[in-house]
């Protein structure tokens, strides 16, 4: 089977729902014995029943990993029953929409802790493991945040250039440790998210503002969650054996071809 993983252990952040959910389901079909890690323990149990049912090995594990202790815990958890880890997939993350002037310095703490230290705390945490295993391979989501400048972003923008500059030093620093490290960096994705966003903001205009959401990636239409996993698949096999230390776009052109 291509892309196989089975006999490797992977942990998936925000795996509960959207890109995360996705990640998971794809990762075990391919044989992963997957770790979702989320706040939301009724979906990430729904996440971990579906697998199994599927004939895939997932167990939910309940974690804040903005919290030091609880990201501790969680990776010890993971050594006593495995011993190892070979996967780990940075997904979690939380959004924040305004410029700096309206940001405020809660807002920013909250990028802050999220998104740059629960990244961090995995990372900590999570590559003592990986060398254990004598090798693996992390995957964080960036985004086209990091890339080109989005309006009314700060907070989450300052937050996925700190998570692509991370990918960059754990790349460089576990060469001889045979642990790569990748960022990948989506567009808009379909995800519960937007929903709540649109229903939020344009009520009774949904439709019509998907729509014009959708069309602001040149292709035409927004991404999925099952192609960013996927994507997030091949990084994690053995077949991208060669990536490390790279920033790989899923944006139906939004870098290139908007500019």
């Amino acid at each position: 089977m291509a892309f196989n993983l089975e006999h490797k252990v992977g942990l998936v952040t925000g795996g509960s729902k959207g890109i995360g959910a996705s990640i998971c389901e794809v990762l075990a079909k391919h044989g992963c014995d997957v770790q979702i890690v989320d706040i939301d323990a009724e979906q990430g149990l729904i996440v971990e029943k579906a697998i199994r049912e599927n004939g895939g090995k997932a167990t939910f594990r309940y974690c804040d990993i903005s919290e030091q202790a609880a990201v501790a815990a969680l990776f010890t958890e993971v050594e006593k029953q495995y011993g190892q880890l070979n996967l780990l997939i940075n997904n979690a993350g939380i959004a924040q929409i305004g410029n700096v002037e309206q940001t405020t310095p809660e807002d920013m703490k909250r990028m802050y802790d999220v998104n740059i230290m629960g990244v961090y705390h995995c990372l900590h945490f999570g590559l003592p493991l990986m060398k254990k295993a004598k090798g693996g391979a992390i995957v964080n989501m960036s985004s086209v945040a990091a890339q080109v400048g989005l309006a009314d972003r700060f907070g989450y923008t300052m937050s996925k250039g700190a998570v692509q500059s991370m990918t960059y030093s754990v790349a460089k620093d576990y060469l001889a440790d045979h642990i790569r490290c990748n960022a990948v960096g989506p567009g808009r994705v379909h995800t519960p998210f937007v929903d709540g966003y649109l229903k939020a903001n344009y009520p009774g205009r949904e439709a019509e503002m998907f729509e014009q959401l959708s069309k602001t990636q040149p292709i035409g239409r927004m991404g999925s969650t099952e192609e960013v996993a996927h994507l997030v698949l091949y990084l994690c096999s053995d077949e991208a054996a060669f990536s490390t230390g790279g920033y790989y776009p899923i944006d139906g052109g939004f870098i290139t071809l908007n500019t």
